[in-house]
Order: C-alpha cells, then sequence, then structure tokens
C-alpha cells in the first residue's frame, strides 16, 4: 500500500507470529509502534488480528493506551525488528 503523504510503500500484511499473548495486545503493540513519531495526516489506520482459533480483534488508534503505555515484553519479542524499535 502506498502511504501518500510521507511517500513510502508500505506492506498491508506484517507477517504471521507464534505467540500466547494476547490477541489484542498484540494488535495494540503493532499500531502503536507503527504510529510511533509519524503524523497521519488525517488518514485512517487499523490493525487486523486474526488467531489460529478464528477470532479476530481490530484495533483502531482510539483504542491505544495512555502514553507512558509499556508493551508486554513477551509480545515485543514477537513484533519486526523495526517495530520493536519504535517502541523502545
Amino acid at each position: 500500500m502506498h502511504e501518500r503523504f510521507s511517500d513510502v510503500w508500505i506492506c498491508k500484511d506484517f507477517g504471521r507470529a507464534t505467540t500466547g499473548a494476547d490477541p489484542a495486545e498484540l494488535g495494540r503493540a503493532v499500531l502503536a509502534a507503527y504510529l510511533a513519531g509519524r503524523s497521519t495526516r488525517g488518514e485512517t489506520f487499523r490493525v487486523v488480528v486474526r488467531a489460529d482459533d478464528g477470532s479476530q480483534s481490530v484495533i483502531t488508534p482510539g483504542q491505544l493506551p495512555a502514553p507512558g503505555w509499556k508493551a508486554d515484553p513477551a509480545v515485543c519479542q514477537v513484533l519486526p525488528a523495526y517495530l520493536r524499535n519504535a517502541l523502545a
């Protein structure tokens, strides 16, 4: 997907991870990391986490934790390095 305001291409599917972490917590960590230090300029972002059992969680920026929140270290371990670094 092309992000026209920053003129970069981003992947619509960040991949798969195996973890026992809560899917909603994983989604919050991914979205918080992706949006860290970015201006969304009116764009709408969301993360969809699909679990092996068929359930899914949709996380929007309005559902992100308050400032000062720290992602669970177990969740951070399954994130790609660039997202993990954004949460550091």
